[in-house]
């Protein structure tokens, strides 16, 4: 039987650091990478080509307009069966969303990974990261992944939930699309299901504008409405709130609800997610929710955070309406059955 054939796209993180004197640093490219895979290119045909080297906590979002035209230039020629990019762990989640956006109809599984350990550490988990993910870029399923841990995510249902444990991201308010057993690489097709029906003839397609004007502001009790006026004052087109519980935001005393209404109108886009982790949004149930929705602000609904804020990034880019683009199914963030 012929070999997939796999391209591995490296852009640094944990996976690729080597101990200096200054802590973990990115080193190895993808060429060292691979001299370390030689039991996984027994099964595929695997080409690694290097993106850059970076720890992903200075990854900006001109990398993922980086990404997302590399991947798509790789993918248009019709040479790849599946395409793996190893990146570091900490935005990860966040790159697998915003190139499940910019992505559209890729004709192949992309799948994102890495490791919490480094590659050439005696107790990595990079080797179990990649046998997964290149099982998943194999498997002709196409979108955006996470693998890890012996687990595959949708790209914008991934969140990183432990800092230093090897299961360090969860699928969030959806199924896992793959788990890797002794019986090999399983696929649920309920999680799969999340992803808007695909038409065949539709072209792969690269909408990689962007708006880097969006913030992320986590409510806590007593925070102060003047913050979300310097931020519109700042030049912010968009804000993300996390709010509490289900969407509730002060409208008493210290009137969140008022500014952020007033913000609105002026044209700023505003959406809230949960802070917590599962279920999501729903502001139509508590009194603080259904002002917030009479003055203007979205509900993120079963979005995560990291979801959440790229999308308006991307929305905020794109022809046609931001909201109505922001509130739409793009890439399984949004459970069919809470959208409206």
């Amino acid at each position: 039987m012929k070999k997939k054939k796999i391209l591995l796209l490296c852009a640094g993180g944990t996976i690729a650091c080597r101990p200096t004197e200054n802590g973990l640093v990115p080193s190895l490219n993808g060429n060292e990478m691979l001299e370390h895979m030689s039991s996984m290119t027994t099964t595929y045909d695997i080409v690694s080509k290097d993106l850059f080297s970076l720890d992903s906590s200075n990854i900006q979002p001109e990398h993922w307009q980086q990404a997302a035209r590399r991947i798509f230039e790789e993918l248009s020629t019709g040479e790849w069966d599946g395409l793996v990019m190893t990146h570091g762990t900490d935005t990860m989640a966040y790159t697998a969303a915003m190139l499940s956006y910019m992505l559209e109809n890729p004709p192949v599984p992309v799948v994102l990974t890495g490791s919490q350990l480094p590659l050439e550490h005696a107790l990595t988990d990079g080797y179990e990261n990649l046998r997964c993910a290149l099982a998943m870029a194999a498997s002709g399923v196409p979108g955006v992944f996470v693998a890890f841990s012996h687990s595959v995510i949708l790209g914008t249902r991934a969140v990183k939930t432990h800092s230093s444990q090897l299961h360090a991201f969860e699928s969030i308010n959806a199924p896992q699309v793959g788990t890797v057993t002794a019986a090999g690489l399983h696929l649920d097709r309920e999680a799969l299901s999340l992803l808007p029906p695909r038409n065949p003839s539709a072209p792969f397609t690269l909408r990689d504008n962007l708006c880097d004007k969006v913030i992320l502001i986590k409510l806590t009790p007593g925070i102060r409405p003047q913050v979300f006026s310097l931020l519109a004052d700042a030049g912010f087109r968009g804000i993300v709130i996390e709010a509490f519980g289900s969407g509730g935001m002060a409208f008493l005393r210290r009137n969140l609800v008022d500014t952020v209404g007033q913000l609105t109108r002026r044209g700023v886009m505003v959406a809230a997610v949960s802070q917590c982790l599962y279920d999501g949004s729903d502001l139509s149930v508590y009194e603080s929710g259904r002002l917030a929705l009479s003055n203007g602000i979205l509900q993120a609904r079963d979005m995560t955070a990291e979801a959440a804020v790229t999308k308006m990034m991307w929305s905020l880019a794109q022809e046609g309406d931001p909201k109505d683009l922001f509130l739409r199914n793009v890439a399984g963030e949004i459970a069919p059955e809470t959208t409206p």
